[in-house]
């Protein structure tokens, strides 16, 4: 584990020695401060409708499910353009500047070396997420949320996340093209994402499957704050997944050279 956390600190300080992880957290916060802005000035006008033609009393409006549902279900949309960005250099900078010999001859496993890679980027992507608790904060401050619904929504988008990680890891390992790495990872994320659009129009097996692959679907549960073990044994089971056909990917790497 020793060594995992070395390479995850090496990832880290190489994300930080460049502008990469200043862009990325900047255009998180920012998109994140755009969707909470424009859903919290809705939720506003909301509530002054409610208030003053007493449409069901004041207990119409909830802070949970009118604001931060909406504002966590948009964080997992600026997802599929940041993640992308994080994981593309994982392997794909490895490749091109010619340290991937080096990393693959250390006394190092692939386990090690692939779960450093993963712990570095999800460390980054914690980074993003910690700095959105500002703007949930001012809602503490100022109303009276329930903090469970938060907690799980913030446990849903770092599971969320994992997923996405694993398979950008995975994608970075099969070019050293940094350009084709994020283009094809952010289309493997959106796949992922509207495989269930068709569920409509399939048979009932068919429905159920795609449902069940899809990895927003998992995450609806979260944002409302229920905590159902199906859901992360799922992302749980996608991220180990993903790790093992990278493993299975940098291992051919290891033969191939």
């Amino acid at each position: 584990m020793r060594n995992a956390l070395a390479i995850a600190q090496r990832e880290i300080a190489s994300y930080f020695a460049s502008p990469i992880a200043y862009v990325l957290i900047g255009f998180f916060a920012l998109l994140f401060g755009y969707f909470y802005s424009a859903i919290l000035a809705f939720f506003l006008r909301q509530s002054l409708q409610v208030g003053q033609f007493g449409f069901g009393g004041p207990t119409t409006i909830n802070v949970n499910q009118d604001l931060i549902r909406p504002l966590m279900i948009n964080a997992t949309v600026i997802l599929l353009f940041v993640l992308p960005m994080v994981t593309m250099r994982s392997y794909s900078e490895e490749k091109r500047s010619g340290t991937i010999e080096l990393l693959l001859t250390s006394p190092l496993s692939d386990l090690q070396i692939i779960m450093g890679k993963f712990l570095g980027a999800m460390a980054l992507y914690s980074i993003m997420l910690a700095i959105t608790l500002v703007h949930i904060g001012m809602l503490f401050m100022y109303g009276e949320p329930e903090w469970l619904p938060v907690a799980t929504g913030y446990l849903g988008l770092l599971l969320l996340g994992g997923c996405f990680v694993s398979v950008g890891l995975l994608i970075s390992s099969m070019t050293k093209n940094q350009v084709v790495s994020g283009m094809a990872t952010f289309a493997v994320f959106l796949m992922l994402w509207v495989i269930n659009w068709m569920a409509d129009t399939a048979g009932p097996v068919t429905q159920a499957v795609l449902n069940y692959l899809s990895i927003t679907e998992h995450f609806d549960d979260f944002s409302r704050g229920v905590l159902d073990t199906k859901h992360i044994v799922y992302y749980l089971s996608f991220i180990a997944f993903g790790l093992f056909l990278t493993a299975k990917s940098v291992d051919s790497e290891r033969w191939r050279g």
